[in-house]
């Protein structure tokens, strides 16, 4: 007889999850190395989540990525949490360990600092301070990265202030917390700019912040990707700023949980954008 090994499976969990472009990119890398995997979209809502979760190692899961609206659930039913998934209260990638535990960790913080020094190599994050426009758990990934990295000050507001009060008791002083109708203030003097909410995506409402305080040499970039340049960034650029697109942190934030569950680690270029665009 011959001994068949397992493919080895991974996926994204969502609900839904049609318009994930994680497939493409992570097809895209199996091919580019030439590994026997699959990666695959699953639409699971939340009432079936646990249930699922225990099934997919059995089927030959190796791990999952995870996103909305899964992302804060998944603390409650995982085994092992990371203690930056811990940190920023969410967790968008499971490995699935061959002790039977499924262990949570959050790539999105590292995947959001690895976009801005690929594509703004100038950036120097204490330079100064720093403005995140949101406080949902994307901003969570990104405040607790520009806290990391030696931001001296995060300024944030959000349209229901209590979110971003939140944020500040949980990451501490580092946070100044300013109201939504007076967020343009909080350009003033800001060298980097970030845009967590849904607000300029497509089908969503537009960015209506001015932005007229933005410093020229300020680096400003958008977690928003469809479309790739949005109003906010092109607005940002007609001031002389940088701009950095999200499509990038999308890219970054999946090759550590494609290198654990593939044993590659895989390059993020101009090539992989490029099959991700085009997908």
């Amino acid at each position: 007889m011959t001994d068949h090994p397992r493919i080895p499976l991974a996926g994204v969990i969502g609900h839904p999850i049609a318009h994930s472009r994680s497939p493409a990119l992570h097809g895209y890398w199996l091919k580019r190395y030439g590994i026997r995997g699959h990666y695959i979209p699953l639409d699971i809502a939340p009432a079936d989540l646990a249930h699922m979760l225990q099934a997919l190692p059995r089927m030959g899961f190796v791990g999952v990525n995870i996103t909305i609206p899964h992302k804060e659930a998944i603390l409650q039913i995982a085994d092992v949490i990371t203690d930056r998934a811990a940190l920023i209260g969410a967790a968008n990638t499971l490995i699935f360990r061959k002790d039977g535990r499924i262990q949570a960790d959050n790539t999105d913080g590292s995947g959001f600092i690895a976009n801005l020094r690929q594509n703004a190599p100038h950036w120097v994050p204490s330079s100064g301070p720093a403005v995140v426009f949101g406080a949902g758990g994307a901003a969570r990934a990104v405040v607790a990265a520009l806290i990391e990295v030696g931001v001296p000050e995060i300024r944030i507001a959000n349209r229901t202030r209590p979110r971003a009060e939140a944020l500040r008791s949980d990451f501490g002083a580092k946070l100044v917390v300013s109201e939504w109708v007076q967020a343009a203030n909080m350009l003033d003097g800001a060298t980097t700019v970030v845009n967590t909410t849904s607000l300029g995506m497509t089908g969503k409402s537009d960015f209506r912040v001015p932005l007229d305080g933005l410093r020229s040499d300020a680096v400003v970039t958008d977690l928003v990707y469809t479309p790739l340049m949005t109003q906010f960034l092109i607005e940002a650029q007609a001031m002389g700023c940088t701009v950095v697109d999200g499509l990038g942190m999308l890219l970054h934030q999946a090759a550590p949980g494609f290198e654990r569950w593939f044993g590659t680690r895989p390059e993020v270029d101009d090539a992989t954008r490029r099959a991700v665009l085009l997908a």
